[in-house]
């Protein structure tokens, strides 16, 4: 149902001319679904990265994660690219939907569900 990304390698296998925000599009656009979060699905480093990756496992959603721990330049670089400050960040098609705050209150209102439902 969800698949991790280790390491940006993964990703762009062995490309190292490509540049920080190339690295960081190309993570974004790794599936329909990208979570950039603290830890990973199976163990979340803090409580609002457990939280969102719960909210989207219970929809039964097909997404990656992407843990920010791991990757310093990455983590620094995605603040800078989402222009959003914390973690976790989900993004949806290639656009940052938001972090847990703005995510949980999509999902009690039924806006998420909906904006996952034809992915």
């Amino acid at each position: 149902m969800f698949n991790v990304i280790q390491t940006y390698k993964e990703i762009e296998s062995s490309d190292k001319t490509k540049s920080l925000q190339e690295q960081i599009e190309s993570l974004v656009n790794a599936d329909k679904v990208v979570l950039f979060m603290k830890g990973n699905t199976d163990m979340p480093q803090c409580g609002f990265s457990a939280n969102t990756s719960g909210m989207l496992r219970q929809l039964g959603v097909n997404f990656k994660t992407f843990n920010i721990l791991n990757d310093q330049d990455i983590r620094q670089g995605l603040k800078d690219y989402s222009k959003w400050p914390t973690f976790p960040q989900l993004y949806i098609k290639g656009q940052l939907v938001g972090g847990n705050d703005i995510v949980t209150e999509m999902f009690k209102n039924g806006e998420l569900q909906a904006m996952i439902k034809d992915l």
